[in-house]
């Protein structure tokens, strides 16, 4: 029986409050953590100085040594694993070779939903396994949009199993996620046990098929088609009501004056989309245009603010439809695209307004699409989210820009000029010697992806520049902050008093039961937070558990991981959920309705497959 301390309380009381805090995101997720590890160092030396005044009985030991292990987080070979790898997906993506490998399946999956389903699912849970299943993801959104554009397909019948498929994708190797090379690192620690590189991939390849089969059946059926099949954004964001052409009478006062002084900085919920002049289109920086007689302007506005427009400014409708059509005359090139907010980005919790989007990007924000909610007035101080969508026109170059930049994800494929395909044999061949030489066990997984890093930009697959745009920092600093808390949590002892409370499922259940429990238990703890934090907070639980047991603690550590790994049921779960959300325009029950059939199908065949290769009782 353990004995309740104060550092058991202390520690209990971080995790109660991280798990809050990682739930309802008042603050960024990997700030959370680096709170958690700040508290957790500035716990042990305050409790010192309480026993010194006669206010505690005894100090809160969480770390020994005091401070390194606190700190640990930032010099852990996972850490640094996952950093290595972020760089050498960035060295395959920017060949092209992962678009280039979409564009070809677009081919044949020609108007069946059936078969682009196949080909969505087919082309991510391959790459997945070998590079980062969420920059998977990111790359391929915009092939599967477009694809189910051309094909005549709900978007929202393929973006939810793109999301699916790179989850249990990522199972087929150890370097599919974050989570598994932390959990790697976790098992070392504690059993002295590591993944190798294809350590779990016959599993990875049992959940898949089964994943497969039921994202073809019982998954088609269940997905719904939030968005209607539709060749034009404009009626995909049904923006009919809000779009609309002006034309500036020769007696309007705004005759003579700027456009940012006369229609951008004023009262009215309105933004100029695009300037007509004789004939010719005038896209973003619209700012310092002097307005003439004659001038038409296509606008984003409701019909209420439109009335009162024409009256005060002197202008007259014009009787046209404004579609994408019309507002892709500007240029040969796409001028209106859906852009995501990606994780990481500088715009989360920041509004159009405070991030100055127009002047910041050149581009005009028509509407905004949080799921299944549309936005398309007043959107200047909506606080923005992890994967909401805005619907945005701008000039070809300025799409590029945005493209290219990591605050985003263009949901469409953007014609790209500096993708560096002659490096494709190079980046792939780096690839391959990382896993062979971790595969081999010639030398650590870390080393070998350092150097494969390295080797990148040797190479020219990367530019020295590149390397800090292609890792994904709030990850870095999520596994760097909640290392600590596993430390904690063994120290204090209360991975051990967490661990009591679930054997005892063992008077009631078989061995096999226990495991799935655990199984069933990080499901739900990952669907509502971090999918790392998960695994940091049950593999302590999963070892003293089986310790307690006498079970197989590796085989508890495998059913951790692949729970932590593979989170279908809330938005929020794992990062591609969120990347879909917005896209797709889901509602928060459509990833309960789909996902939560397909996470007990998990946790059955995951247990019993667990049971089968690696067994329940410890190895002889």
């Amino acid at each position: 029986m353990v004995t309740i301390t104060p550092s058991i309380v202390v520690v209990s009381a971080v995790i109660l409050l991280a798990l809050v805090f990682f739930a309802t995101e008042p603050v960024p997720v990997d700030v959370t953590a680096l709170g958690v590890m700040v508290t957790l160092m500035l716990a042990q030396p305050a409790s010192e100085w309480l026993v010194t005044w006669g206010l505690l009985s005894e100090p809160v030991l969480l770390f020994d040594p005091y401070p390194q292990q606190a700190l640990s987080g930032f010099a852990s070979t996972a850490t640094l694993t996952v950093l290595a790898m972020f760089i050498l997906s960035e060295g395959v993506q920017r060949t092209g070779i992962v678009q280039m490998l979409g564009a070809k399946i677009a081919s044949f999956t020609g108007d069946s939903e059936s078969r682009q389903l196949g080909a969505t699912i087919g082309v991510v849970g391959p790459i997945s396994g070998f590079i980062n299943n969420t920059a998977a993801v990111a790359i391929l959104l915009p092939m599967v949009t477009d694809l189910a554009q051309r094909g005549g397909t709900s978007p929202s019948k393929l973006l939810l199993p793109l999301s699916y498929a790179s989850m249990f994708g990522g199972m087929l190797t150890l370097i599919g996620t974050s989570t598994n090379i932390l959990a790697s690192d976790l098992s070392g620690r504690l059993i002295g046990r590591t993944f190798t590189m294809f350590e779990f991939t016959e599993l990875g390849l049992a959940v898949s098929v089964v994943g497969t089969v039921y994202l073809l059946t019982v998954g088609k059926w269940l997905t719904p088609e939030r968005i209607k099949p539709e060749r034009d954004l404009t009626e995909e964001f049904e923006m009919s009501d809000y779009l609309t052409e002006v034309v500036v009478r020769e007696d309007s006062p705004l005759v003579g004056q700027q456009v940012q002084r006369a229609l951008v900085e004023t009262e009215f919920d309105v933004d100029l989309i695009q300037l007509i002049r004789d004939g010719e289109v005038f896209l973003e920086p619209l700012g310092p245009k002097e307005i003439h007689a004659g001038d038409v302007f296509a606008l984003r506005t409701d019909r209420d603010t439109l009335v009162e427009l024409l009256d005060v400014e002197g202008l007259n409708p014009v009787p046209v439809t404004v579609d994408e059509a019309e507002l892709e005359t500007g240029e040969s090139g796409q001028n209106l695209v859906e852009v995501v907010v990606a994780p990481g980005s500088s715009l989360v919790g920041e509004s159009l307004a405070s991030a100055s989007f127009r002047q910041r990007y050149d581009a005009t924000v028509l509407a905004l699409r949080r799921g299944g909610e549309l936005v398309r007035r007043r959107m200047d101080n909506i606080r923005l989210r992890v994967g909401d969508t805005l619907l945005v026109q701008a000039t070809t170059d300025s799409i590029e820009r945005l493209d290219t930049n990591r605050d985003f994800i263009v949901a469409q494929e953007v014609h790209r000029h500096d993708y560096r395909e002659g490096k494709i044999p190079v980046a792939i061949g780096i690839v391959a010697v990382v896993v062979a030489l971790a595969a081999l066990d010639i030398i650590p997984i870390v080393v070998s992806a350092l150097a494969g890093a390295l080797a990148m930009v040797a190479t020219g697959c990367l530019r020295p520049p590149e390397l800090y745009d292609a890792v994904q920092w709030d990850v870095i600093f999520l596994l760097a902050g909640v290392i600590p808390l596993g430390i904690a949590m063994e120290n204090s002892g209360a991975a051990a008093l967490l661990a009591e409370f679930v054997v005892l499922t063992g008077d009631f259940l078989p061995l096999i039961g226990v495991l799935g429990v655990f199984y069933l238990v990080t499901a739900l703890l990952t669907n509502v937070v971090s999918n790392n934090a998960s695994v940091v907070l049950m593999i302590p639980v999963a070892v003293e558990a089986a310790g307690t047991l006498g079970a197989n603690a590796f085989a508890f550590i495998l059913a951790v991981t692949f729970a932590a790994s593979t989170a279908f049921m809330t938005p929020v779960g794992y990062q591609t959920n969120l990347f879909v959300y917005g896209p797709g325009g889901y509602r928060f029950t459509d990833y309960l309705r789909v996902g939560a059939p397909l996470q007990f199908l998990f946790a059955v065949v995951t247990t019993i497959g667990i049971a089968a290769w690696w067994g329940l009782t410890p190895p002889a």
